[in-house]
C-alpha cells in the first residue's frame, strides 16, 4: 500500500515551513512562530516519517543526527585551495597591502573591499549540489581536509537544502565557513566537563574544533556550534561578481553570514571599521581575532591571483595581542631540524591571552642586539597573532645594573660543531647533520601527521631511538625490529607492534607527503603539493635545475635555490634510495614509464553519473595530470557531465577540445 498523496503533500509541506523557519530563526535572526510552535511542526514530521518510513529523505529536518560512529575520518581533496592569510598588526601593513595591489593591477584608483570579522573557529567546506548539502569537510593543510559531513550535518543552522524562494540553487556550490562556539556556550560547557571530572578546553577555537572532530556524531549534536559563511571554491550554475554579492546570495539561500560585514571605497573605510570593531569586540558574542579585508571585485581577485600559501587579494589584519610583563631569567639555544640555532628567552612564568608562557623565541642575535635584550631584564611579552609567544622589549627603566648581555657562541650548544653563518643570514647553524637534536625533529618531522604520518613517533620516542643508536637516519626506522623496542623504556608487546604497524603502513604515501618529510629547507606541505603536482614524479623533480623551478607559479628564487642544492648533496641522494629500497612508494605514481597525462590540464564542468568528481580528480592525478577549477587557454581538456555551467561555453568560446564523460573514461582507462 503506497502512502496516501495528502500524506505526501504534507510533509512536503512541513518540511518547507520547518527550513524557512529555521531560516527566519539562524540566518535573519527574526523568528515569526515560538518555539513551541516550531516544535509543534517538527513533532508532525518525525511522526509521520515514522508511520511512512519510505517517504524519509537524507535532506529532511529530522535527518540531522543518525549516522552511526566513524573509526576515522576519510580524507577530501579541495578542489579550490583553502589557503590562509597574510596577516598585517599595523596600519602601515594594511596600506601597504592596499599599495600592493594597486601596483600589481596598474591602477591609482581606489579599491573596493569587502570587510567581515575573522572568526576565531575553524575553517570548512559545505558542497552542495542541486541544492541538498551532499558533504562537508574541515580545511586541513588547504588542500586536504577530513570528511566530516556526519557531524556538520547535525549544526542547526547549517541548512540541509538550500532555499530557493529567492534565488534558485546553483547545480554545485563549495561554501566555505567558520564553524565556532559562542563565549557563554563554552562557559556552560565546560562548566559541565568540570563537574563530570572531564578535561577542561582552553578556549572556545579549542572547543569548537573537539566538538567537530568527535567520530560519533552525537556527541557533536550535543554540543552548541555555529557558523558563519564567507566564501566560496567551485561554482556551477551561478555566477558571482564580487564578493559582497556572494554574502547577499548565501543569506537568501538560508547560509548564514555574520551580520556585520561591509564594504567600502577605498582603504581608510577598511581601517575606520577594524577601529569600530575592536571598540565593540568585548561585546560580543563569540571571539574573533581581527577583521578580513578582501578586493571586492572577483575578476580583479582573479587578476591578482595567489602566492604559495595565501592570496594577494586579501588579508587579516589582526587585533593588537594581549601584552604582560615579566623577567628573563636565562637565554638558551635551540637547534632545528635544518640546523637553525635560536636563542630562546627563559621567563618567569606569566599569563598572556588567557595561556601561561614560559619562553619565548628570540628569532636571531641580530634582534637580540636590536631590542638590546638582556638576562635578567623585566620585559614586555605578546602572544603574535594571539598565537606565537614573543618578546615585545626590555624595561630599560627597571634595570639595576645586574643584567648580563647575551654573546652567541661560536660552536653547537650540543655537537661542538662550528656554527656557520651564511652571507646575507641572520640565523646562524649548526653544519653536522648527525646533531641529536637535528636528527630528533628531522625523524619527528618525517613522522608527524602531515608528513608520513606515522602514528605514535613523537619527539620523545625519537630520542630514545637515536640515543640508543637504533636510528642514525630516518630511512633506519624502516630496519626497526621488535627486538629494538622491546629494549627501550616505556614499550610493551602491544605498542611496540602498534608502532611498527604505523611504520609499515607510512610506506605508501603520496609524493606530495614525501617532499615535504624530507625537510627540505623552505618546502611547506603547500610547496610540496605544488612540486609534486608540477612534476608528477619524484625523478623529474630530482632532476630538475633552478630555471625549471622558477618558471613555477609559487615558487621563487630562495626556495627554488634551496631545492636543486638538497638533492645535489649525495648525502641526501643516498637518503632517498634508502627509502625507496625500504618500499615507500607513491600512489598514483606510474612506474618506468612517463605519467600518459603529463603536463595535461582536466577541467569538469556538470554532473557526473558513473563517478563522483572526487574519483575523477584521482584518476587524471594518478596519471600525472593537473586538475583545474577554471577554464583558461591553458587547459588541455574540458570534460562535460549534466547540465554543464559557463565553463563549456567558456571551453567552446577557446577551442578547447570537450570530452564526454565516457571519452574522458576511456582516455584515462588503468587510471584508477
Amino acid at each position: 500500500m503506497g502512502v496516501p498523496p495528502e500524506v505526501l503533500e504534507r510533509i512536503k509541506r512541513l518540511r518547507e515551513e520547518i527550513n524557512y523557519h529555521n531560516y527566519r530563526y539562524y540566518v535573519l535572526d527574526s523568528p515569526v512562530i515560538s518555539d513551541e510552535e516550531f516544535d509543534a511542526l517538527m513533532n508532525e514530521l518525525r511522526n509521520l516519517e515514522d508511520r511512512y518510513p519510505e517517504t524519509i529523505t537524507p535532506d529532511s529536518p529530522t535527518q540531522r543526527v543518525g549516522a552511526p560512529p566513524s573509526e576515522r575520518f576519510n580524507t577530501v581533496s579541495h578542489r579550490v585551495p583553502m589557503l590562509s592569510l597574510d596577516d598585517a598588526f599595523t596600519e602601515r601593513e594594511v596600506l601597504d597591502f592596499d599599495e600592493r595591489v594597486k601596483r600589481f593591477l596598474g591602477i591609482d584608483s581606489e579599491i573596493e573591499y569587502s570587510l567581515e570579522p575573522k572568526m576565531d573557529g575553524l575553517a570548512v567546506e559545505l558542497i552542495y549540489e542541486r541544492g541538498m548539502l551532499v558533504q562537508g569537510s574541515t580545511r586541513g593543510d588547504g588542500y586536504t581536509g577530513e570528511d566530516v559531513t556526519a557531524n556538520l550535518r547535525t549544526i542547526k543552522p547549517i541548512p540541509l537544502r538550500l532555499i530557493e524562494r529567492q534565488v534558485k540553487a546553483p547545480v554545485l556550490l563549495e561554501a566555505r565557513g567558520e564553524v565556532f562556539m559562542n563565549k557563554k556556550d563554552f562557559e556552560r560547557l565546560n562548566r559541565e566537563r568540570r563537574e563530570n571530572g572531564e578535561p577542561l578546553f582552553a578556549n572556545p577555537r579549542n572547543a569548537a574544533a573537539g566538538s567537530l572532530r568527535q567520530l560519533d556524531p552525537n556527541v557533536t549534536a550535543s554540543r552548541p556550534l555555529d557558523i558563519f559563511c564567507y566564501g566560496v571554491g567551485v561554482v556551477e550554475g551561478h555566477e558571482f561578481k564580487t564578493q559582497w554579492e556572494i554574502l547577499q546570495t548565501f543569506k537568501r539561500w538560508g547560509l548564514r553570514v555574520n551580520p556585520m560585514v561591509g564594504k567600502t571605497h577605498g582603504i581608510k573605510g577598511a581601517i575606520d571599521y577594524h577601529q569600530r570593531i575592536t571598540k565593540i569586540r568585548p561585546s560580543l558574542p563569540y571571539e574573533i581575532d581581527g577583521i578580513v579585508i578582501k578586493v571586492n571585485s572577483l575578476e580583479l581577485q582573479r587578476r591578482l591571483g595567489t602566492k604559495a600559501r595565501s592570496p594577494r587579494w586579501a588579508i587579516a589584519y589582526k587585533f593588537e595581542p594581549a601584552q604582560a610583563v615579566t623577567r628573563i631569567l636565562d637565554i638558551l639555544l635551540s637547534v632545528g631540524r635544518t640546523g637553525a640555532v635560536t636563542p630562546v628567552a627563559v621567563m618567569e612564568p606569566v599569563k598572556v591571552g588567557g595561556v601561561v608562557i614560559s619562553r619565548a623565541t628570540l628569532h636571531n642575535e641580530d634582534e637580540i642586539r636590536r631590542k638590546d635584550i638582556r638576562i635578567g631584564d623585566y620585559v614586555i611579552v605578546q602572544r603574535a597573532g594571539d598565537v606565537i609567544p614573543e618578546v615585545v622589549k626590555p624595561l630599560v627603566e627597571r634595570r639595576t645594573g645586574q643584567e648580563k648581555r647575551f654573546v652567541m657562541p661560536k660552536t653547537c650548544p650540543v655537537c661542538g660543531s662550528q656554527l656557520v653563518r651564511k652571507p646575507g643570514e641572520a640565523v646562524w647553524r649548526c653544519p653536522n647533520p648527525d646533531c641529536f637534536p637535528r636528527l630528533v625533529r628531522q625523524l619527528t618531522h618525517y613522522a608527524s601527521k602531515g608528513a608520513m604520518d606515522i602514528e605514535g613517533l613523537g619527539p620523545k620516542i625519537a630520542e630514545q631511538l637515536i640515543s640508543a643508536g637504533i636510528v642514525r637516519n630516518v630511512a633506519d626506522i624502516y630496519r626497526i625490529k621488535m627486538s629494538d623496542l622491546m629494549s627501550l623504556e616505556g614499550f610493551a608487546e602491544k605498542s611496540a607492534q602498534n608502532l611498527l604497524d604505523a611504520i609499515e603502513r607510512s610506506k605508501k604515501t603520496s609524493l606530495a607527503r614525501f617532499l615535504y618529510a624530507l625537510g627540505i629547507r623552505h618546502v611547506g606541505e603547500v610547496t610540496a603539493q605544488i612540486l609534486a603536482r608540477h612534476f608528477g614524479s619524484l625523478d623529474a623533480l630530482m632532476n630538475a635545475d633552478a630555471e625549471d623551478l622558477r618558471d613555477i607559479d609559487g615558487i621563487g628564487p630562495e626556495v627554488a635555490a634551496s631545492i636543486v642544492s638538497w638533492f645535489k648533496e649525495e648525502r641526501n641522494r643516498r637518503l632517498v634510495k634508502r627509502l625507496l629500497d625500504a618500499g615507500v612508494t607513491f600512489t598514483g605514481e606510474p612506474k618506468g614509464r612517463k605519467p600518459p597525462l603529463e603536463g595535461k590540464s582536466f577541467v569538469f564542468t556538470g554532473a557526473l553519473s558513473s563517478l563522483k568528481r572526487e574519483e575523477a580528480k584521482k584518476i587524471v592525478q594518478n596519471l600525472g595530470g593537473q586538475v583545474g577549477s577554471t577554464v583558461s587557454r591553458k587547459t588541455s581538456y574540458v570534460v562535460v557531465g549534466e547540465n554543464p555551467g559557463s565553463k563549456y561555453e567558456k571551453a567552446r568560446r577557446l577551442g578547447i577540445p570537450v570530452l564526454s564523460e565516457e571519452e574522458f573514461l576511456e582516455m584515462t582507462k588503468g587510471g584508477t
